[in-house]
């Protein structure tokens, strides 16, 4: 079943200071889709909505924004989980845009006692964005 038949429930959301160079690395590098780009007045976007292509959504605006229950938002203070059945594509698509890796792929186990295979990179603006095999406990 294609994951747009199941839309995500949970959008996390970050704000960047700029806001096209976020856009270029979220798509660009680590493979989201692009929904909605909205202008800002400031030559920015003002509000961004990304897939993932195996599930999920996420959206980020700029920090100038000040004016809503999200403006006091500071640019890379976050960190994201994603849900990925090729950590190694992910890895070298940051590799090659000269982006910053934390932890190269490797398998490690998460608190709960599950097994993964991860890496975690940092975004151009300081975000953290860990890619993994584990999807979550199995409904057994």
């Amino acid at each position: 079943m294609s994951p747009d038949a199941f839309p995500s429930s949970v959008w996390p959301i970050l704000h960047y200071d700029d806001t096209r160079k976020a856009l270029r690395f979220l798509v660009g590098v680590l493979g989201f889709e692009q929904v909605v780009a909205a202008p800002d007045d400031h030559g920015g976007i003002g509000h961004a909505e990304l897939r993932w292509p195996g599930g999920g959504a996420l959206v980020f605006g700029s920090t100038r924004h000040t004016d809503s229950v999200h403006g006091r938002m500071r640019a890379g203070t976050s960190a994201v989980y994603v849900v990925s059945d090729d950590v190694d594509a992910v890895h070298q698509r940051v590799v090659d845009a000269g982006g910053e890796v934390l932890q190269a792929p490797h398998e490690t186990r998460f608190g709960s006692g599950a097994a993964a295979y991860v890496c975690t990179v940092r975004d151009p603006e300081g975000n953290l964005w860990t890619f993994g095999t584990y999807g979550g406990p199995s409904a057994a």
